[in-house]
């Protein structure tokens, strides 16, 4: 992966979703990284945000890789000091669209 690549993917990530292992390495994720990252998600059915869905059903677990886990990854990565642009922001998705806008400074 080069730095390029590496903002591209940045680029694609939401902060609310968990992208499949397939998915990871057909968008160029390295092996090693999806190792590092992947895990078995339960869903928590208190609130919708919390709540897992693929193609419009609940799911009880899923095995992947937050997109905010692996934005953070991609920044550190990039040369992005994701802890100092995210540290204020409380939302999984307004800290990678904070990350996203750290991209324009460097």
């Amino acid at each position: 992966m080069n730095a390029i690549s590496a903002q591209m993917l940045l680029l694609k990530c939401q902060g609310d979703e968990i992208w499949p292992e397939d998915v990871c390495l057909a968008a160029g994720v390295p092996q090693n990284w999806i190792d590092e990252l992947v895990e078995q998600y339960e869903s928590g059915f208190d609130t919708d945000q919390n709540t897992i869905y693929k193609d419009g059903r609940t799911l009880n677990q899923f095995r992947g890789v937050s997109d905010l886990l692996l934005a953070y990854k991609l920044a550190d990565y990039i040369g992005i000091d994701w802890h100092r642009v995210t540290d204020h922001i409380i939302s999984r998705t307004g800290k990678v669209a904070a990350i996203k806008e750290a991209l324009d400074e460097l």
